[in-house]
């Protein structure tokens, strides 16, 4: 959907959701200055472009228990397609791996996991490790405190001319 022209209304729109997920259609149709019906005809235009891509909750796992985030640099032994390919199948049947990103520079892959402690998390360093998905090397980045951890992606700042 790249490359899809929003006007300022959609703009507010997508910012309102983000907001609040939960928001009302009347609530919606006042933050952004239209009636509730066209409002409402935009943001399912906006869901059926694939723009809106869910809707989800955002859940305070330290308010139900301690948790340990580890951030984890990968890099691979060999870079074939294949060999990239089954890394990241096997990335993504781990629920303890909650997002994983394939970057560029020094290192293949960044990985943000949350465990119940940094044991559980170094036994599934070592599950990966003898599963033989292609790690050569790996690094650890204990999380000690989260600074920013955003939702809200900033839409009208990436999409508008300055």
């Amino acid at each position: 959907m790249a490359g899809t022209k929003l006007d300022p209304i959609d703009l507010k729109i997508l910012d309102a959701i983000q907001r609040d997920g939960r928001i009302t259609k009347l609530r919606l149709a006042e933050q952004v200055g239209l009636s509730p019906t066209p409002c409402w005809m935009r943001l399912a235009k906006l869901e059926k472009a694939g723009i809106v891509a869910g809707y989800h909750a955002r859940v305070a796992m330290r308010a139900i228990a301690p948790i340990a985030t580890v951030l984890m640099e990968v890099t691979l032994g060999n870079h074939r397609q294949a060999d990239f390919d089954r890394f990241e199948r096997a990335i993504r049947d781990i629920p303890e791996v909650v997002a994983c990103w394939s970057v560029g520079g020094g290192v293949d892959y960044l990985l943000k996991v949350m465990t119940r402690d940094i044991d559980a998390y170094q036994r599934l360093v070592d599950t990966l490790l003898e599963r033989e998905v292609g790690i050569d090397r790996y690094f650890t980045y204990i999380v000690t405190k989260t600074v920013k951890d955003g939702t809200v992606l900033p839409v009208a700042e990436l999409v508008t001319d300055r």
